[in-house]
């Protein structure tokens, strides 16, 4: 027998902005409600309810997570790791965060109770050593029970094993599994899984946990808890081995596909490949395409965007003229900002798109590379000569 509970089709409704009849759920019918008062009702129906927040009876114990930020947000490894801490947190455990940069996010969303921000060794600052001594000056101030770091390339996983090895810390490194009693991870080169009860240091793989919370923390912003005393923080009087010289400018399209943080692809709809590899050195891009571009010769094998190509993580990828097949957004499941710009409103990729501009690709094209080159030219008189735009790559060298 079906005991899926039916929707009375009797039920009050209002005429929504459309024209359409909208059945007013979880409210009944007032006598003499306005039509206004029907669909505030509607939209409490359909709307998300707030989640509840994580109460935090006493603060007995810490758990500290330490990530770098990325023009202020963090990534989805590192917002994995948050989650994992506030997942395993008890009534009496705090989640703290320590960000190496701003955060513009919302702490609370992403379930921290206090936050830190250390907007100095925000990238590309390149000073490993300061944030070593911040984040010992975090865990002197808080005495976290345990330190939670993404294992990642990009700085992260060096400083959290600098970490454990000066704190003379357990540590548990590439973590795949972990719940409140233990942490498992790989062993024998991927053929054993091992597991032991938390380390002092973990340092947590990408796609362990979900980011997704049930729940939200108090997100409290407080400053970095000093140790060096009245003389300020250990972080801001370190001495360095080493002379930061800064960034040098770099092609973006000598940059692989699989680093590159802005790409612009093409797809079928560009006929001009001319005008958009233009716009592609115009915006700094690097440049990518669909298997079908490929396929047609306009672009090399290694440009291909896609499970059959490359995939890739941008912070920003505007795709002109591709429709979204399932292969191609395979390939940018990890970009955070997706424009999409398509003749076509109920393309596939429309869905994916944070952005998208229905137009043909080439007047697009042209609008865009017009609308830089002329916001570069009123810049040019106020930037300094060493501005640039584009790729950038590091030069460190010992002092």
């Amino acid at each position: 027998m079906n005991a899926i509970k039916r929707i009375d089709p009797r039920r009050p409704f209002v005429i929504a902005a459309s024209g359409l009849k909208r059945i007013t759920l979880g409210e009944q019918a007032v006598a003499g409600a306005t039509s206004d008062d029907a669909l505030a009702a509607l939209h409490r129906g359909h709307g998300q309810a707030p989640k509840p927040r994580r109460v935090v009876e006493s603060n007995g114990r810490t758990l500290l997570v330490a990530a770098h930020s990325d023009r202020g947000a963090l990534d989805e490894h590192a917002r994995q790791v948050v989650a994992a801490a506030a997942i395993v947190a008890d009534k009496n455990t705090e989640v703290v965060l320590l960000v190496f940069g701003e955060l513009t996010d919302d702490a609370a969303a992403l379930g921290a109770d206090k936050v830190v921000e250390v907007p100095e060794l925000a990238r590309p600052a390149f000073a490993p050593d300061r944030a070593l001594a911040a984040l010992r000056d975090c865990a002197a101030a808080f005495k976290p029970a345990h330190v939670l770091m993404p294992d990642n390339a990009t700085g992260d996983g060096d400083l959290g094993r600098r970490y454990a090895a000066r704190a003379k810390a357990s540590v548990a490194t590439h973590v795949v599994e972990i719940d409140a009693a233990h942490v498992g991870c790989m062993a024998d080169a991927g053929r054993s899984f091992a597991t032991r009860a938390w380390p002092e240091v973990i340092l947590l793989d990408a796609e362990a946990v979900s980011s997704k919370l049930p729940f939200v923390g108090a997100g409290e912003r407080i400053a970095l808890p000093s140790a060096g005393g009245e003389g300020g923080s250990s972080a801001a009087s370190t001495s360095l081995d080493y002379a930061d010289r800064g960034t040098t400018q770099l092609d973006a399209a000598q940059v692989a596909l699989e680093e590159a943080d802005f790409i612009i692809s093409a797809g079928n709809g560009v006929t001009d490949i001319a005008a958009f590899e233009a716009l592609a050195q115009t915006l700094g891009a690097a440049v990518g395409a669909s298997r079908v571009a490929v396929d047609n010769g306009h672009f090399t094998r290694d440009k291909q965007v896609g499970a059959t190509g490359k995939t890739v993580n941008a912070s920003v990828y505007i795709a002109f003229g591709i429709s979204g097949a399932v292969q191609h957004l395979q390939g940018i499941k990890d970009c955070r900002h997706v424009i999409a710009v398509n003749l076509d409103a109920s393309a596939p990729i429309v869905k994916r798109a944070n952005l998208t501009v229905i137009a043909d690709t080439q007047p697009t094209i042209a609008a865009l590379a017009d609308a830089v080159g002329q916001a570069k030219q009123g810049r040019q008189a106020t930037l300094p000569p060493s501005a640039s735009t584009g790729a950038n790559v590091r030069e460190d060298v010992a002092a």
